[in-house]
């Protein structure tokens, strides 16, 4: 049965490339179906097992980031980098690289999956180590309210066979209970610049917790990070960008440490230098001259944390919102957001630019125009006088504003 699988979903995979398609989801949907231990089969076959990334914000770059701490030490890694996080995605890229006699040819895997969609892949393969980073108002018309989230996260500990790595400072993900724990946390100095869903309601600021973790994101100044591990300082300059990044990779040097407790962490903090993020998500374009970050928001936490990252001074900035279906239909979580602090923002776009454009007001901020296309929104943006400009986005606009700019059809 097992050839059979791989042998009718490279098929399957085959045609639907030549049809113009991606062959992304497709042939796993069938094999899942037809053949539901495949999966179960070919990941029981990894000498150190299956690692799953899950959580609401950090999921693609924590990913990368371990995945690539991991090929350092000279593991073999599997990773669904395809961009679907459900099972059939997993399936998809494991037919992508397997064999036909039935060689899967890696050490470990390392996944992310969206929080249901691992519950559901916690019931049919196996789990080793889970890494749950936060627990977020996000898309609540898939998920439901947080406290489902949490107990979705809550599941995935649950099926986890060695152990779970939790963000200490989410008062939801610090209570999870697993077989066995380890945290990643933020010094008291970071804690008011991480708020949680509820503080951003509450306008209170939840302290830190005591529980100890095994790295600390301590402090951040011009993208050089400081991390603390038993009792000492490790400062580390980041390509990654964003407080948000610099504490994903405290979560993801936890995870690392414990996959691989005997590699001395030096080595680790060594390689976390060369890591860039993954696509969308800070990275930096140059456009006429003049360099364009682009920064995924998805949810009130996530963009308050990128204002505080990223609200120079001397930058442009341009603000892209949709509602399609994979940013969440309801926008109204762009109220819980303080604006005061960003300056200079040129442009606004997108399906809900109105929305934006009057939250903003709202904070006394003045908007330049209003450019609901994209394409044309991002071509004004391009032509503004400034050198630096960073451009937040939604979901689907960060999509198709990269491939525009990735396409140069705004020059």
């Amino acid at each position: 049965m097992e050839k059979l699988s791989i042998l009718l979903g490279k098929s399957i995979r085959k045609v639907t490339k030549l049809r113009g398609g991606s062959g992304s989801a497709l042939p796993g949907l069938i094999i899942e179906r037809i053949n539901p231990s495949f999966i179960n089969q070919e990941l029981s076959k990894l000498p150190h097992g299956v690692v799953v990334i899950s959580g609401t914000n950090g999921k693609t770059t924590t990913t990368k980031i371990v995945s690539e701490l991991l090929q350092k030490q000279g593991l073999k890694v599997f990773t669904n980098n395809t961009g679907s996080n459900f099972v059939r995605g997993v399936i998809s890229a494991i037919l992508e690289d397997i064999k036909l006699n039935g060689e899967f040819d890696y050490d470990i895997a390392v996944l992310e999956l969206d929080e249901a969609h691992a519950v559901k892949f916690s019931e049919v393969a196996p789990i080793d180590y889970s890494l749950l980073l936060n627990v977020q108002r996000d898309q609540l018309d898939r998920f439901g309210e947080i406290d489902h989230t949490a107990d979705l996260l809550q599941k995935i500990a649950t099926a986890t066979k060695k152990t779970t790595i939790l963000n200490r400072e989410d008062p939801r993900v610090g209570k999870i209970k697993a077989t066995k724990t380890e945290y990643f946390g933020l010094s008291d100095k970071l804690i008011k610049k991480f708020p949680s869903d509820d503080d951003l309601i509450s306008k209170q600021q939840t302290k830190s917790s005591n529980k100890p973790a095994c790295i600390v994101f301590k402090d951040l100044h011009n993208n050089q990070a400081t991390y603390i591990y038993d009792k000492k300082d490790y400062t580390v300059d980041l390509q990654l960008k964003g407080m948000y990044n610099a504490f994903n990779v405290a979560g993801a040097l936890t995870l690392c440490h414990s996959v691989l407790p005997n590699v001395k962490m030096q080595r680790f903090f060594d390689d976390i230098e060369d890591i860039k993020s993954a696509f969308g998500r800070g990275e930096s374009f140059q456009i006429n001259g003049a360099e364009v970050e682009l920064l995924l928001v998805k949810n009130p936490s996530a963009f308050q944390l990128s204002i505080a990252s990223f609200a120079d001074s001397d930058c442009d900035f341009m603000i892209a919102i949709n509602d399609k279906i994979a940013d969440g239909r309801d926008v109204s979580w762009l109220w819980n957001v303080d604006f005061s602090s960003l300056k200079n923002i040129k442009v606004v776009s997108g399906i809900r630019a109105y929305d934006m454009a009057l939250r903003l007001k709202y904070d006394n901020i003045k908007t330049e125009v209003v450019i609901e296309d994209l394409e044309a929104a991002v071509r004004k943006f391009a032509n503004s006088s400034s050198k630096h400009k960073r451009i937040f986005a939604t979901y689907t606009a960060m999509l198709e504003i990269r491939k525009i700019i990735s396409g140069k059809s705004i020059l």
